[in-house]
C-alpha cells in the first residue's frame, strides 16, 4: 500500500464540466451505482484508515482517493501515476493504493468488481463517487472539483 498526500501548489480547475468526470466512468455514489455505499456497502472508512489497519495510510484533509490495484494490473500503474499527479496538485488530498490481493475481505466488503477501481472519500471519510478503469487527470480533477 502507497501514500501520498497533496501538500504542493494548488492547480485546481474551476468550472470543470460534469461530464469530464462521467465520461470515465466516474460516478456518483448511490443506489444507481452498483456495489457503492448506497447499496449497503458503506464502510468506516475514517475508523478503518485510523485504526492502523492499513497501515500508515490516513485520511486527506480535503479528500482521499483510495485506489484498489493488483500487481500485474497495467491499468492500475497508470492509475497510480495520475492520483499521484492529482494529490501533489491539490493540497488536502492524499492518494492511497491498496493492493487486492492482500485486502480480499476490504475489497468484498467495498462491492469491487475490477482493478483499477478508485473510491473518492470526503474529508470525513465517506465514500462520494467511484471510477472503474484508468481514469484521466483532467476526469480525476472535474470529480474532485464537484466533490471539494
Amino acid at each position: 500500500m502507497r501514500e501520498r498526500d497533496g501538500e504542493g501548489a494548488a492547480e485546481r480547475r474551476a468550472g470543470t464540466a460534469d461530464s469530464e468526470a462521467e465520461g470515465a466512468g466516474i460516478a456518483e455514489s448511490g443506489p444507481v451505482v452498483p456495489g457503492a455505499a448506497g447499496e449497503g456497502h458503506a464502510l468506516d472508512w475514517a475508523r478503518l484508515l485510523a485504526s492502523g489497519g492499513l497501515g500508515e495510510a490516513r485520511l486527506g484533509e480535503r479528500a482521499t482517493l483510495v485506489q484498489f490495484s493488483t500487481a500485474f494490473c497495467q491499468p492500475c500503474r497508470a492509475t497510480r501515476r495520475v492520483l499521484d499527479q492529482v494529490a501533489g496538485l491539490v493540497p488536502g488530498v492524499t492518494h492511497v493504493e491498496i493492493d487486492a490481493e492482500d485486502h480480499l475481505g476490504l475489497v468484498r466488503a467495498a462491492g469491487i468488481d475490477a482493478t483499477p477501481t478508485v473510491l473518492f472519500l470526503d474529508a470525513e471519510g465517506r465514500e462520494t463517487r467511484r471510477a472503474s478503469g484508468a481514469p484521466h487527470r483532467d476526469q480525476v480533477l472535474a470529480a474532485l472539483a464537484r466533490m471539494l
